[in-house]
């Protein structure tokens, strides 16, 4: 792993009687993309405003940079930059506006040009003069994130930076990110959304009821549930019931003439599984393996299903 640019542990927040965050502990390598899943409610935000100064936890610690975010707070904000859940920009000023007054914060010199490069980089230079307030909402994201880039930040935070966008303007955030860190920021990412993390992330913590349940690259997560099965299709109720009695352990489908056959996903135990079928003179039509991907991680670890999946049962 890369020199950890952040490192929380005993991480620990309550409000009332309710616990947030009960221990959570992990780090983020310096220019990689950490993605900190979890569903809503589980305490990313409350995570991410820790991390970023914005509120103080009961226990645990957070260094980002090398520096103590309770005892080097000026310096913490000054590496750092921040996009939470709603895009944060006045839409009374104009897009130029709205990054120009960002620059005057941050004593930003050669201001003007700053701003125009940013207004160029996020494809926003024909929409520079109208008010933010104009603009779509995948829009008003894009400049939220130029925004942020204002003052050339090692490491910046999203918060859900893609929810309510469309699945375009979902994907044009997604190209920016990869950007960013291509040229060595450091990303750190919550989402709710499993293709989101799984397209991005170089390491996911699966966060659930304040609790780190899992974390790890994406196919380590994958590979941690069980399910990878051989799937077959075959042409006719004949050969499916053929093949399963000869393929012990395997499960049918039989309105999609399916049969799934459990298996490692190695080429050795697909051969075995075709031979086998060879040996009785059963053909199937068709065959893939299909290994378990993040939403069975997801629900396997959490008991719930993804806001993905959840999306597409309520259509």
């Amino acid at each position: 792993m890369k020199s950890s640019v952040i490192a929380v542990s005993g991480l620990r927040k309550t409000y009332g009687e309710k616990v947030v965050l009960d221990g959570i502990d992990f780090e983020v390598a310096a220019g990689s993309i950490f993605s900190l899943l979890g569903p809503n409610g589980a305490g990313k935000t409350t995570t991410v405003n820790i991390m970023t100064t914005l509120q103080q936890a009961d226990a645990g610690t957070v260094h980002v940079a090398g520096h103590d975010v309770v005892t080097a707070t000026k310096q913490v904000r000054s590496l750092i930059g921040v996009t939470g859940q709603f895009a944060a920009v006045d839409e009374l000023l104009t897009g130029r506006e709205n990054l120009q007054l960002m620059a005057d914060l941050k004593r930003v010199r050669n201001a003007d040009h700053l701003v125009t490069r940013l207004l160029e980089r996020f494809d926003l230079v024909e929409s520079a003069e109208k008010t933010a307030g104009s603009y779509s909402g995948g829009m008003r994201r894009k400049l939220d994130l130029a925004m942020t880039l204002v003052g050339n930040p090692q490491i910046i935070f999203l918060d859900e930076p893609t929810t309510g966008l469309d699945p375009r303007s979902r994907r044009t955030m997604w190209g920016i990110v990869r950007e960013l860190v291509a040229e060595g920021t450091t990303i750190f990412l919550t989402t709710q959304y499993l293709e989101e993390a799984d397209q991005l992330a170089d390491r996911i913590a699966v966060v659930d009821g304040g609790h780190i349940v899992a974390q790890g690259t994406p196919d380590e997560l994958k590979h941690r549930v069980p399910g990878t099965h051989v799937r077959l299709r075959f042409a006719d109720h004949f050969e499916l019931d053929a093949a399963a009695r000869i393929l012990t352990g395997s499960t049918r489908d039989v309105q999609e003439l399916i049969l799934r056959v459990p298996s490692d996903g190695g080429s050795r135990s697909l051969r075995a599984v075709l031979d086998r079928l060879d040996e009785h003179m059963i053909n199937a039509e068709e065959f893939s393996v299909h290994t378990p991907d993040l939403d069975d991680v997801f629900f396997a670890l959490t008991g719930h299903a993804s806001t993905t999946t959840a999306e597409a049962i309520a259509k």
